[in-house]
């Protein structure tokens, strides 16, 4: 279905009456206390309610169980392209595609992920002119329920400018992806000085630690070290998951949970042989003594060993949007843009020397760069921002060594064609006037 305006209202129209697990609006070791999640079952549900302040928390619960959903696409689907996961059987549901396995993202293959982030970022910056129409300027200003769905809609922008190759907005032309990443800027900026009047730490503290890799994202290397710095090394924000339907597991968990499914594995990926001899607690996966393969042939190999994640080791289990952790890592390639490997080395092994595991070493520019989309690789794992790394660091010509597995080869079983970015969906192209050729 085709992402207009119109069909997006009338979906949220609809969520509004139906029953649904509760979403938190934020996770920080915990939820906001003050907010209901439970939404009864009226009926069908005019467009003009969805302007009454009533509506507000369902609204903003909404927009972030869209992000969640959105998520939870596209990171196993991009963790597979980018091989942080390979394939190991399943195509069908909760599967890799044949195009997918060997790193092809395609437009006909790409509506559930185009369509669920898009969809997420228009009822996040819908609601937010709902709550801006229905408020008077001082009142909007240090709303708490505001700066709530102000960051849902910057990080909708976020998975968005990260994953996907172009941006267009509501019907409108291509334009860079870029455009998702600016959107972003701006509405986590406002997110954080209206959570600040409101007094609403949680969310102005997600709103800074998006903002941080935002800037990193757009090369603003200043901003994004100053929105770092205020972040502690401890600090996780997860967006939730359930158990209460399929729709709300954990997809990464569940595509390779046994029950049935076997789909993806980390044999011949860089964190395989990794884990096993560090036991570096970010990126675990187990064996299975009595199912030692997926669950189908994989490519031209046939079956392959089920080495099953175990980071995710529930249908309920959140995944990080950000990390104190990943802003050191931010304050680290900022050094190394500068050309200050010195610099940067402290702050990439930081994590590592409070885990124990012996840091990585670095004496030139080009070692340094290794270092760091290694420990980005490891510390991300899993969370939807691979594909993103990748691809700005291609796109910028950073120096430094990426594995083996994750670059065009025999090991990797990549195509040369692989693709880095979810394209403009199908459903997109065919539907939207100013992208018909």
């Amino acid at each position: 279905m085709p992402m207009t305006d119109t069909s997006i209202a009338s979906r949220a129209g609809r969520r509004l009456a139906v029953a649904r697990a509760p979403l938190a609006a934020l996770a920080v070791a915990g939820a906001f206390s003050a907010c209901s999640f439970d939404v009864t079952n009226p009926g069908p549900v005019q467009d003009q309610f969805l302007d009454s302040a009533a509506a507000r928390p369902a609204i903003i619960n909404g927009a972030g169980r869209d992000l969640s959903s959105a998520l939870n696409w596209i990171a196993y689907t991009g963790g597979a392209a980018s091989r942080e996961i390979f394939p190991a059987g399943s195509t069908g549901s909760f599967g890799i595609t044949p195009l997918e396995q060997v790193g092809r993202l395609v437009p006909e293959e790409s509506d559930t992920f185009w369509e669920n982030a898009q969809r997420a970022r228009w009822e996040a910056e819908n609601g937010t002119d709902r709550f801006k129409a229905g408020m008077d300027a001082a009142t909007f200003a240090k709303s708490a329920q505001a700066a709530q769905i102000l960051l849902w809609a910057g990080y909708a922008n976020r998975l968005l400018g990260e994953n996907m190759c172009e941006a267009t907005i509501n019907g409108g032309p291509r334009q860079p992806s870029t455009v998702f990443l600016t959107r972003a800027d701006s509405e986590l900026t406002q997110a954080l000085a209206i959570a600040t009047a409101a007094a609403d730490t949680k969310t102005a503290s997600a709103a800074r630690a998006a903002r941080a890799s935002v800037r990193a994202d757009l090369g603003n290397w200043a901003g994004a070290v100053a929105d770092a710095a205020g972040i502690a090394d401890a600090y996780v924000f997860q967006i939730p998951y359930y158990t209460t339907d399929l729709d709300q597991y954990n997809r990464i968990y569940w595509s390779s949970a046994n029950s049935p499914y076997r789909a993806h594995t980390v044999w011949n990926t860089a964190y395989d042989q990794y884990y096993a001899s560090s036991k570096d607690p970010r990126v675990p996966w187990a064996q299975s003594a009595t199912v030692p393969v997926g669950d189908a042939r994989v490519l031209t190999i046939g079956t392959v060993p089920w080495h099953y994640q175990t980071k995710y080791a529930r249908r309920d289990a959140g995944i990080n949007l950000s990390s104190g952790w990943e802003m050191r890592l931010i304050e680290a390639e900022a050094r190394l843009v500068a050309g200050d490997v010195a610099g940067a080395m402290p702050l990439i092994n930081k994590h590592r020397v409070a885990l124990g595991l012996a840091p990585w070493t670095a004496t030139t520019v080009d070692e340094g760069w290794t270092a760091l989309k290694r420990e980005r690789g490891i510390e991300l794992w899993l969370e939807g921002r691979r594909l993103g790394d990748l691809r700005r660091w291609a796109a910028a010509a950073r120096p430094g060594a990426l594995s083996p597995f994750e670059v065009p080869n025999a090991t990797s079983y990549l195509d040369p064609a692989q693709t880095l970015c979810f394209p403009i969906s199908s459903s997109e192209l065919q539907t939207n006037p100013n992208l018909r050729s």
